[in-house]
């Protein structure tokens, strides 16, 4: 009776302080929660209102249109530190309530770490927006930015309760994410009656001054407070009730070198195709994005510099819904974001499973080969779906060429997941995967913010593949020299870096099950 009775005394602090030494175990993670925000804001913010005024058509100051990045930073981080917190602890959450924890004692410690974990991002946000532009309204800057946060970590609890696959989880919160974002009143229309149903439509309205139209400004604060407070109940309401559930997780296992290679991607194969969540979310999120890509084209042109014939020329784009140029570009966004985390979430998900076949005699190489082969399979999944989409509305010079630079994309972005899971771990990981691509293609690369990228945007993965695409999009000139060795350099080289991660990682296994043999050997 003693131990439970010890379970059953616990109060919130000692479980609050208990779970955040958890998350602390890995320094990593302490510190991607300040450096995603702050390279977000730093490097995110101006571009983004830039684009919500040419979307909008919004004439809001510019410093008040930025504040909301640091809200949205602050959410999707919240969100994912949810998930993983929350799905990590799944099994010894129950343990804890079957040893008698009150149910709403675990859930209110598993929230009172979320918002701890949600303020640390939100004051990096807010500190780095105050230091880059300054901040008008300090009070409501710093209220708005904390309430994202709790709206979505109520979102990240309740999919890490409901949704048990990582790579399920972290697209559907990105999916959220990036809905609730485009469709928000920033990069549409702030009076949409449609954009009201959104987490954070009034939340945004309230924090960046935005002449509302429907509600009035206290109208828009009471609104936003209620879905705080709505989905901060929600989440509780889930939480305890999952933890008087039990639910065991099921895995999926393995001659010659093509033996092995055949058995590890058929195995690969079987154990996602048993996901058929994830690939329901393959298919959809792509689709989804492009699609509200091509909603939300703005009814304007802009100049663009491309190579044609050796010359370069500049053009003049017409962006406006029907033209088909919008959602081109949109594409390759899509593919990249999703490629990366599967790249990821299949070697973290196979990461021990695989260390025990190199123990039992499988050879490195053909597990490293069948792994990277259901990564391709995975990209491509992605690349194929958001090109059928794209077919239906984009308008594209080259075909042929444009398949061909979405695949590279693709392929080496899925690689970096790859390069990026047994140097973050998950919850790290997630949020640098996140960052990458963003900043990357969302940002450097878009041709609605720059006419040709700038001098530190050819540093970045995406360089070479996206100056392919944009070519192949909008003229009928040969492949180009250059971006082509970039892409190919950045590909080999992300698959150079998989390499060498996994065989460390396998070979740091040989050694800690060959010490831990002889250790109890000599014991």
């Amino acid at each position: 009776m003693r131990p439970m009775t010890a379970v059953a005394g616990l109060t919130g602090p000692p479980l609050v302080r208990r779970f955040l030494a958890d998350y602390a175990r890995n320094p990593v993670n302490l510190l991607v929660l300040v450096l995603v925000p702050v390279a977000f804001v730093a490097g995110a913010a101006g571009s983004l209102a830039q684009l919500a005024r040419l979307l909008s058509g919004t004439m809001a100051p510019g410093a008040a249109m930025q504040t909301v990045t640091a809200g949205w930073a602050a959410a999707f981080i919240a969100a994912i530190a949810a998930y993983f917190q929350i799905r990590a602890a799944r099994s010894a959450d129950r343990r804890l309530v079957l040893a008698g924890l009150p149910a709403g004692r675990l859930a209110a410690a598993r929230a009172v770490t979320g918002l701890a974990l949600a303020g640390a991002a939100s004051a990096a946000a807010v500190v780095t927006l105050a230091a880059r532009t300054g901040i008008p309204h300090p009070a409501r800057v710093l209220a708005g930015t904390f309430m994202f946060a709790v709206i979505y970590l109520a979102i990240g609890a309740v999919v890490g309760t409901l949704v048990a696959s990582p790579v399920n989880g972290t697209v559907l919160i990105f999916f959220v994410w990036i809905t609730d974002v485009m469709f928000g009143p920033v990069f549409g229309s702030p009076t949409r009656v449609a954009g009201r149903v959104f987490p954070t439509h009034f939340l945004t309205m309230w924090m960046t001054d935005l002449p509302a139209h429907h509600a009035g400004r206290v109208g828009d604060l009471g609104w936003a407070l209620a879905w705080t407070l709505g989905a901060a109940v929600a989440a509780w309401a889930v939480i305890t009730s999952a933890t008087r559930t039990a639910r065991t997780p099921r895995r999926g296992h393995p001659g010659s070198v093509s033996d092995q290679l055949r058995a590890a991607i058929r195995a690969g194969l079987t154990d996602w195709g048993r996901n058929r969540v994830l690939w329901v979310l393959l298919a959809a999120v792509p689709a989804v994005f492009i699609v509200l890509a091509t909603a939300l084209a703005p009814g304007s042109r802009i100049r663009l510099t491309v190579d044609e014939g050796g010359q370069q020329v500049t053009k003049v784009v017409n962006l406006a819904f029907g033209a088909g140029v919008h959602p081109a570009f949109m594409a390759p966004v899509a593919i990249t974001s999703l490629s990366v985390l599967a790249g990821m979430f299949i070697i973290l998900d196979s990461r021990a499973a695989d260390r025990r076949l190199v123990l039992a005699g499988e050879r490195a190489g053909a597990l490293l080969a069948g792994r990277l082969a259901l990564v391709a399979v995975a990209a491509l999944l992605a690349t194929g779906v958001s090109l059928a989409v794209a077919a239906t509305i984009a308008t594209i010079a080259q075909w042929g060429i444009y398949i061909a630079a979405s695949a590279l994309l693709a392929l080496t972005y899925a690689l970096i997941g790859v390069t990026l899971a047994p140097l973050f771990g998950r919850v790290a990981g997630v949020l640098v995967a996140f960052l990458i691509p963003f900043l990357d293609l969302g940002i450097a690369q878009d041709p609605m913010l720059h006419a040709t990228p700038p001098a530190w945007a050819h540093l970045l993965p995406g360089y070479g593949g996206f100056r392919l695409l944009t070519n192949a999009i909008l003229t009928h000139g040969p492949i180009q020299g250059g971006p082509l060795l970039i892409a190919l350099a950045w590909l080999t080289g992300a698959a150079g870096a998989a390499t060498l991660l996994f065989r460390h990682n396998m070979r740091t296994a040989g050694r800690t099950h060959s010490a831990a043999q002889a250790g109890r050997l000599t014991g």
